[in-house]
């Protein structure tokens, strides 16, 4: 029987891609199966615990007293500011447990589900009413993470940005598995915009991320002026892309309100973004001269992007059709690859030994994968120096890929940044290996 396009990815889309409950730990990347001393081990405030905190920011609608916070799906024009306390295995696993689970390859059966047990709402304010401070409660809020900065090695503060089909638990807990792999070094916010979690709405996603771009850039200019982060890095996965790419893209334009000199971007990693080839690329224009250097990270196999691309008719960032660029475009490309204002990380599943074809999930499901995030996050290491291959495709744009010496190469790359660690005096503000 014949079915048309349409009815085809409907079936599609309610067989395999509806939202998952919870998240599972993911695999521990390959720099803590191959180190002698891995990112636990360096961290002298580590709570040996399942339990973990990151902190968030919503502009979903709140529902529920207080003491009992959650959010809707439906949009708004305000910010929520808050903490969010989960659990790694619910309170059923000792650290030992999970420490080893987090540091020797294992089976994905073993692995724990991260879940959310409480949210604690801190501030609340309309961007557009409350300007730069956000009010008192706000700046409460920026003191607390000032002090989770002060406690931590790592002093940037992560935003990460979730994807469509996902809820407050799943934005949060993946959030969390970030934070938990850094060796709980790193302080993490997640950015919880109004996904319509389903994929069947994914329509209403798109137009939700157009209306939160402005409340991201908005975030990203308080938590520059209001925190003594050394720069907030960002990480978008999916559709968060285009919540970040185009928040990100508004910083170009000075705002009154906010000095423009306070502005700290610094890494960005878009992961398998689901964002419009052509308006990402004419946001990575505008973003080049405010942060560090972006990283695109893609799967030309990738099945979600490959069904996104015929529901939206335009190919996928993460999944590219560079004929679909205009001229000006595909020569911006072109130049800004070559002159490394920003990195392709062409993610080639047939040479990472076990990721499925179609990964959609390979930057945290693969472990060279989520090693090489680390590395670019936490030691701003361009891409030859994280033990990546240069490559260029047909159409002359320059890429990154992973060489099928990759774990020599990694364990070469861990033993210059523990020979660099041990040679400096102040260690106070650097993570290491």
């Amino acid at each position: 029987m014949i079915r048309s396009p349409l009815l085809l990815l409907a079936l599609f889309l309610l067989s395999a891609c509806q939202s998952q409950p919870s998240v599972r730990l993911m695999p521990p990347p390959e720099a803590f199966v191959k180190s002698e001393k891995n990112l636990f081990d360096v961290n002298q405030n580590l709570e040996p615990s399942g339990e973990i905190q990151v902190f968030y920011a919503t502009n979903r609608k709140p529902v529920g007293a207080p003491d009992n916070q959650s959010y809707s799906r439906t949009p708004t024009d305000d910010l929520h500011l808050g903490v969010a306390d989960l659990s790694i295995g619910g309170g059923d696993i000792t650290w030992e447990a999970l420490y080893k689970l987090s540091t020797q390859a294992n089976d994905e059966a073993l692995r724990p589900e991260i879940l959310l047990t409480a949210l604690h709402e801190k501030a609340r304010f309309s961007p557009a009413l409350e300007g730069a401070s956000g009010g008192e409660a706000a700046l409460a809020f920026f003191r607390m993470v000032d002090q989770a900065l002060a406690a931590s090695r790592d002093k940037n503060l992560t935003i990460y940005v979730h994807g469509a089909n996902t809820g407050v638990q799943r934005a949060t807990a993946q959030a969390a598995q970030y934070r938990h792999f850094t060796g709980r070094n790193s302080v993490v916010l997640s950015f919880i915009w109004p996904s319509a979690e389903s994929l069947l709405l994914f329509s209403r996603d798109v137009a939700n991320t157009a209306r939160t771009a402005p409340t991201f850039a908005h975030l990203v200019r308080m938590l520059s002026l209001h925190t003594r982060a050394r720069q907030i890095n960002v990480i978008a996965y999916s559709s968060g892309a285009m919540v970040a790419s185009g928040g990100l893209a508004r910083l170009d334009t000075p705002d009154p309100r906010f000095p423009q000199d306070s502005l700290r971007l610094g890494e960005v990693y878009y992961a398998a973004p689901d964002a419009d080839l052509r308006t990402f690329v004419g946001y990575l224009q505008r973003q080049k001269a405010i942060g560090k250097r972006a990283t695109v990270a893609i799967n030309m196999n990738d099945s979600v992007l490959r069904w996104s691309s015929l529901h939206q008719r335009a190919s996928r960032a993460g999944r590219p059709d560079l004929a679909e660029l205009s001229e000006d475009d595909t020569q911006w490309l072109l130049q800004a690859a070559a002159e490394d204002a920003f990195d392709v990380l062409w993610v080639k599943p047939e040479g990472l030994p076990g990721l499925d074809l179609r990964s959609h999930t390979f930057w945290y499901d693969h472990p060279w994968v989520s090693t090489d995030l680390l590395l670019k996050m936490l030691f701003s290491l361009p891409p030859d120096e994280r033990g990546l291959d240069r490559g260029v495709s047909a159409q002359g744009v320059q890429y990154w890929e992973f060489s099928p010496d990759y774990g020599p190469r990694l364990w070469r790359v861990l033993q210059r940044l523990g020979e660099q660690a041990a040679r400096k005096t102040d260690q106070g503000d650097t993570v290491k290996p």
